[in-house]
């Protein structure tokens, strides 16, 4: 079964947690950005995804958790190519007691067309014990609330199927 991805205006309306310019050292022999590299794109764009939750270096550091990716299903949408713009777009499915669920897009600014998404399921992750461990309340509050504000947008997130917290 085929995901149904959502507009490019309507990816647009979620924050933006990356800007960037693809470099000349990202093309592969084909033209276009290896694969490798949209998975730094996501690494990029990660970080701020993360501060949106209240989730810093600072607070891995201080309280000892920290958010481990568990599972990744890709979707490779259309190509990216050297000096275009790019930017990621972040947004929460859904939460358990100790995971998330969540989509990050890459949408070609340059083209103006959506180039991947990428949906993840992370867990919370006791930095001392290396076990998983329960979302911290103020965090599970945070994230309720970011996945509120999808839901209203009132259109549908595409899933693999497989993935759940």
């Amino acid at each position: 079964m085929r995901s149904v991805m959502p507009t490019l205006e309507q990816v647009l309306e979620l924050p933006a947690t990356l800007r960037l310019t693809i470099p000349s050292s990202w093309e592969d022999r084909n033209g276009h950005v290896n694969v490798q590299h949209y998975t730094a794109l996501y690494d990029l764009a990660g970080d701020p995804f993360m501060l949106s939750m209240g989730i810093d270096e600072s607070y891995a550091r201080d309280r000892r958790i920290g958010f481990f990716d568990l599972e990744h299903h890709t979707w490779f949408l259309d190509e990216i190519h050297v000096g275009h713009e790019v930017t990621a777009h972040s947004c929460l499915v859904a939460r358990s007691l100790k995971r998330i669920q969540g989509l990050l897009f890459i949408v070609d600014a340059t083209r103006g067309r959506l180039a991947s998404a990428l949906e993840f399921l992370s867990s919370a992750v006791d930095l001392e014990t290396r076990r998983t461990t329960p979302i911290p309340d103020e965090v599970a509050q945070t994230v309720d609330r970011l996945i509120a504000e999808q839901r209203a947008r009132g259109w549908a997130l595409p899933t693999c199927g497989t993935l759940s917290p």
